[in-house]
């Protein structure tokens, strides 16, 4: 009975699996086809064209010409693929740099307003970009740096989604800790960097893991604050390919996502941690 009540719930959730592996599979078999093989199975689909589009599970003459175009016959994907660490690493470093004192004071300094600071930034987390966007285009145009790699940088910098997820991390620090180091003589400044920061670091990883993957996807930030093609980054490599490109598409896809799965995978643990460490309470 046990095992027909494993076997029961086992059905459902591979194939729960399988529906969600399914883009991935279609993504990687499609870097693999020809063309001419692509136009038949998706082209209808996709041009508007007679017939039907049927995607078979394994290509019929697997070929990596797609592959050799984007390496070899792309030049400007490499270009956009640099743009993209442009951005992604002074953002993120900036998160952890700006992000992680705010989210320490926040979290352990008692002054008047505090909780109205807080609200303000869950608030500012809660708008999506379509609404802070017009503040930041006046602010960035004032600022002079207007279609520049800092029109991006700055505003994912000084994000608030990081703050929220490094406070709530610094609150599961004992305030005996704290009072100990106090009593030894340590300052707020070696307080934040020999505990704060050793104890906060799931919280703060899982930070910097959100961080690097919104930033890596970010495609409405440069579409309105670059103009110059050659600043871009790959999120708008993508939107350019034309429907007679379907196999560069597929693999241009599937190399955009490798980095951040590979970020991902190896910060699953710290996002892990992270939610554990911001649900403790003392």
């Amino acid at each position: 009975m046990a095992k027909l009540r494993q076997f029961v719930i086992f059905i459902p959730l591979t194939a729960l699996a399988l529906l969600v592996w399914w883009p991935l599979w279609f993504m990687v078999m499609g870097s693999l086809m020809s063309l001419e093989e692509l136009n038949r199975t998706i082209g209808p689909a996709l041009t508007g064209a007679e017939g039907y589009s049927i995607w078979p599970l394994l290509p019929s003459w697997p070929t990596l010409q797609p592959l050799t175009a984007l390496l070899l016959d792309t030049p400007h994907f490499f270009t956009m693929f640099w743009n993209t660490f442009r951005l992604v690493i002074p953002s993120v470093l900036g998160q952890l740099l700006l992000g992680a004192p705010a989210a320490w004071a926040l979290s352990r300094f008692r002054f008047r307003g505090r909780k109205l600071v807080a609200t303000i930034y869950i608030c500012l987390m809660l708008m999506p970009f379509q609404v802070t966007m017009v503040p930041n285009f006046l602010v960035i145009d004032n600022l002079g740096i207007m279609n520049t790699i800092w029109a991006i940088i700055l505003p994912f910098a000084f994000s608030a989604f990081p703050v929220f997820i490094m406070m709530k991390g610094f609150d599961a620090v004992p305030y005996a800790l704290l009072e100990a180091a106090n009593i030894d003589g340590a300052g707020y400044l070696r307080t934040f960097l020999h505990i704060g920061l050793p104890l906060g670091m799931p919280s703060i990883m899982a930070a910097l893991v959100l961080g690097f993957l919104e930033v890596w996807g970010a495609i409405e930030q440069p579409m309105t604050f670059l103009s110059d093609p050659s600043l871009w980054p790959l999120s708008l490599f993508l939107p350019q390919i034309v429907a007679e490109e379907l196999g560069l598409a597929m693999v241009a896809s599937l190399l955009m996502l490798l980095p951040a799965a590979l970020f991902f995978f190896f910060g699953q643990k710290y996002l892990e941690l992270g939610i554990q460490a911001s649900g403790i309470k003392e």
